[in-house]
């Protein structure tokens, strides 16, 4: 159990909590000096049940606000402080409304100081608060009239707090844990502390560290001041680490997670809830997230929905919650939930994708979430578990309960999928109707012509799914559609008698067959696209046709080259060969048109190693 203080600067937080547990949470010369909260300070209070609840106590003062909501993230409930003397005051109220913004926890107010004031005072300050509290939405809060000094209230509120349970944790969710400090100590080494947002983490688990992208090691574990093996979210934990990394290194805001991601987020969709409106719809920011701050900009999109450009990444994930302050970082602007993690840059207006945006914004759960993203496009796995910080099992179960079409590492509606089969399919009887010389069409050339704007390689994925269903079929590599049976008629079947013999490891124009055979060109062009139908022989350019065991070896030696990580350009492929630059380029053009390589520059690059493939 994790509870924050809120309240003014010297409205007694720091003395309340020490009246309640002992502790003085005022750690630092200069608070001490000055008696003041400057940074965040933690208080542990043991419970005859063995829990431990955990104080965070954050400073009042607006000049230290980033430290305040550094430390009011994943807490289970807010202890607001009012002193009796002063009433409501500006960090009252902005306390107030940070916590509604990063998800208006369970609150409960204590009244300090009220051996100084007589009994109206008392009572006009609690009407105050709760005017105050139901405004911005709880509804009910308990209050406590309290005194640091003479202790009164001290117990009736020690034994509310001590009643107080944290829900239980969603053990889906993988591990992450916001940095809040970072010291080493003699003996132990690094430790790092903060509030973990979601999961579990052991002794011994491989953690990773973001920002710096470094794996650690967790030596030892620390959790609501105690020794423990295991530590999970909504605790206040330390962690002795291990690994290729210093103190210094470490900065407030870095995350410790059990998934790693390399790089965080810069540019995401938000849905605002504003504590007033905006001056201007494209301004400069300043964001809190967890025990982050960094700055950038906000571009009001339409209505709620506005884009956070950062100039430092955050690593977020769905539905975290943000602060959004002003430029000068005095004014809270008001909060933002994330939506869309690496928004695109351009068409977020068009009224389809404002649509979708909004079907996000209501779909708080991860099978409304996912399948809103489904509607929209395909989703990477991946992507999903970090975005939603699945664990394997929990993305398993979503994955059972909606059903999406499987293509790889990516998922896509069904409604979607059957669409994108429909156009290969429709794609490739058109290439048969208009290729009726070639036995069929390569995977990638076919990805290219039916999808050309969609991700390879789900496309792909797809393919083989119609692969796997019977819809196409695949003879050497070339797709074709089941139907497509080609065979020489029994003229063709007698005349092939005479010219298959003439192909050796040349190729052959259709005017040479004509003359050699007494035939005219047109019969043995006819001839030909027969034969190349049945994948007797292949045409490199038209009328050109080489045996189709050459063009194998021939695209063998580039596939050779491939392996050993090069390119074939056509002066290295005209002396392997032995032949003239002519024939070589013919037949690396032929390989480019086939999609079984692309060119770039004078290089000839393998794209689709299946195709001339006879295991394929």
């Amino acid at each position: 159990m994790i509870i924050a203080t809120a309240g003014h600067v010297d409205h007694g937080k720091t003395a309340l909590l020490q009246a309640l547990t002992g502790v003085d949470a005022d750690r630092l010369p200069e608070e001490k000096r000055r008696g003041m909260t400057i940074d965040l300070g933690y208080a542990y209070w043991p419970q005859p049940d063995g829990r431990v609840v955990g104080f965070i106590d954050v400073p009042g003062h607006e000049k230290f606000l980033a430290n305040m909501l550094a430390g009011i993230g994943g807490i289970h409930h807010a202890l607001l402080v009012v002193a009796c003397d002063d009433g409501v005051m500006p960090q009252t109220r902005e306390h107030l409304q940070l916590l509604s913004l990063v998800g208006q926890p369970p609150l409960s107010v204590a009244l300090t100081k009220a051996d100084r004031v007589d009994a109206v005072r008392i009572a006009e300050v609690q009407h105050q608060v709760a005017e105050l509290t139901q405004q911005l939405g709880w509804l009910a809060v308990p209050q406590f009239v309290t005194s640091s000094t003479t202790q009164q209230g001290i117990d009736a509120l020690r034994q509310h707090l001590s009643e107080l349970r944290a829900p239980d944790v969603d053990m889906g969710r993988r591990f992450r844990l916001a940095i809040d400090r970072a010291f080493t100590l003699k003996g132990s080494g690094l430790v790092v502390t903060g509030t973990a947002l979601s999961g579990e983490v052991s002794v011994g688990d491989t953690l990773w560290l973001s920002r710096l992208n470094l794996p650690v090691r967790v030596r030892s574990l620390h959790a609501q001041n105690q020794s423990v093996t295991r530590a999970q979210a909504g605790e206040r934990i330390a962690l002795n680490i291990v690994g290729d990394v210093e103190k210094d290194q470490i900065a407030r805001g870095d995350w410790l997670l059990a998934q790693p991601q390399p790089s965080g987020t810069q540019r995401l969709i938000v849905a605002l809830r504003l504590l007033q409106p905006l001056r201007n719809p494209s301004q400069p920011v300043h964001l809190h997230h967890a025990a982050s701050h960094v700055t950038g900009r906000l571009n009001l999109i339409a209505g709620e929905l506005a884009e956070l450009v950062l100039n430092e990444p955050l690593w977020l994930a769905e539905n975290d919650r943000l602060i959004i302050r002003d430029s000068n970082a005095q004014l809270t602007l008001g909060g933002g939930r994330v939506l869309l993690l690496n928004s695109k840059k351009r068409g977020k207006r068009h009224p389809d994708y404002l649509d979708w945006l909004l079907q996000l914004a209501a779909a708080e759960a991860d099978e409304e979430s996912l399948q809103a993203h489904l509607a929209q496009q395909p989703v990477e796995m991946a992507e999903l578990s970090w975005a939603r910080q699945l664990s394997d099992d929990a993305l398993n179960n979503l994955l059972d309960k909606v059903a999406p079409v499987r293509l790889g590492s990516a998922i896509m509606a069904v409604e979607q999928a059957n669409d994108w089969q429909q156009r290969l399919l429709e794609a490739l009887t058109a290439f048969h109707q208009q290729h009726p010389e070639v036995p069929g069409i390569g995977r990638d050339r076919l990805r290219r012509v039916a999808l050309p704007h969609q991700p390879p390689e789900q496309v792909i994925a797809l393919i083989d799914r119609l692969l796997s269903q019977g819809q196409l079929q695949h003879r050497q590599g070339w797709l074709h559609l089941p139907d497509f049976e080609p065979r020489f008629n029994p003229q063709e079947e007698a005349l092939w008698q005479q010219v298959g013999p003439l192909f050796s490891d040349q190729p052959l124009w259709v005017r040479d067959i004509a003359l050699a055979t007494q035939q005219d060109e047109e019969t043995i062009r006819s001839l030909l696209l027969s034969a190349a139908r049945l994948g007797h022989i292949t045409a490199i350019v038209r009328d050109r046709y080489y045996r189709s065991d050459q063009i194998q070896i021939f695209a063998d030696l580039i596939r050779q080259r491939d392996a050993n990580g090069g390119s074939t350009s056509a002066a290295d492929f005209r002396n392997q060969l032995g032949t003239g630059r002519k024939i070589a380029v013919q037949i690396l053009e032929f390989f480019d048109r086939s999609g079984f390589t692309r060119r770039r520059g004078n290089d000839h690059l393998l794209r689709d190693a299946r195709l001339f493939d006879t295991s394929a």
